[in-house]
Parts: structure tokens; C-alpha cells; sequence
């Protein structure tokens, strides 16, 4: 038996592909646990920056739809067990999922430009996703009162986020695709 064959991947994930995607996992969970350590900038629960929205970007712009999944996916997981609960998770999950449809939708409709205009979409749709998420699990009515600020803040966040996505995007050396 060969000892190098351990080392090989099928053609779907070359190895560079997949170190690709852990860097970029790893950026994303590094960016969420140092912005976890940022108090909160508003009173209004769920008002963050969202800056490892920045790498789902990213990875959303330079390798697809599929890889951006793969990483949100893995930096949702991993920021779970390392920085939060169960229930942050759910949150999370169910706002990072709708969020990568709404960027990669509105990404294709936008013909690919204005990225800015992309990210403040998908900040829109997480937050919508996040009120969901606490109405089904508290089945009150009240959650509701939020909207106005969770779409302002999603606006104003995502409208940065996509910005600094933008210049990272310009200035970041391009990583070879296999």
C-alpha cells in the first residue's frame, strides 16, 4: 500500500480546495468570537455587526454557493460549541441559511454587482429569520415589535459588511480554484 494515499481526496475536495475552506472557516470563526468580545452597540437584542458575514461573502463571490454553505455551515457549528448554546445555534443556523439564499439570489439578480446591496439583503433575511425563530419558540406576538430595528440595523450592518466584503475582495491575492 502506498503511504502517500492517505493524504489524497477525491476530486470533489482537491486539498487545496478544502485548506481553502478551513482558512476561511477558521477567519470566520476567529472574526465572530473577537466580535462576541464587542459589547453590545444598541440595547435591542440581536443588533450585531455580523462581521464574519464578511468571509461568507467572500467565499460566496470567489468559489460559489456550495463552498459558502460548507463554510458557514462548519463556522456556525464550530461557534456554537465554542462560544455558545443550543439555542444560539438554532438562531444562527436558521438566520446564516436564509441569509446565504438571500445573498446568493440577490447576488445572481444584481448580476453580480453591488455587493454592498447584497450583504444588507442578507442581513435583512437573517434577521427576519432570527424574529421567526424566537416567535416559534415563544409564541408570542411581542417579538414582533423588533422589525423596525432588526431592518435598520440589518440595512445599516449589511450595507457595511458588504462594503468591507468589497475592498477585501479588490485587495485579498486570488487562491488558485481546483
Amino acid at each position: 500500500m502506498n503511504h502517500n494515499s492517505s493524504f489524497k481526496t477525491s476530486n470533489r475536495f482537491p486539498v487545496r480546495r478544502l485548506t481553502t475552506l478551513a482558512l476561511l472557516t477558521a477567519a470566520a470563526l476567529m472574526i465572530y468570537g473577537l466580535e462576541s468580545l464587542i459589547p453590545p452597540l444598541v440595547p435591542v437584542p440581536g443588533i450585531k455587526l455580523g462581521l464574519a458575514n464578511v468571509v461568507t461573502l467572500l467565499a460566496l463571490k470567489r468559489y460559489g454557493v456550495r463552498d459558502a454553505f460548507l463554510v458557514l455551515l462548519a463556522r456556525i457549528l464550530l461557534s456554537a460549541f465554542f462560544f455558545g448554546s443550543l439555542m444560539s445555534m438554532l438562531y444562527s443556523l436558521c438566520g446564516g441559511m436564509l441569509c446565504l439564499l438571500a445573498i446568493w439570489l440577490v447576488d445572481l439578480l444584481l448580476l453580480r454587482h453591488f455587493l454592498f446591496l447584497t450583504s444588507a439583503a442578507g442581513a435583512i433575511a437573517h434577521n427576519l429569520a432570527q424574529l421567526f425563530v424566537a416567535y416559534f419558540i415563544t409564541k408570542t406576538m411581542g417579538v414582533y415589535a423588533y422589525l423596525p430595528f432588526l431592518m435598520i440595523s440589518g440595512i445599516i450592518t449589511g450595507l457595511f459588511t458588504g462594503t468591507c466584503a468589497h475592498f477585501t475582495l479588490r485587495h485579498l491575492p486570488r487562491l488558485e480554484k481546483e
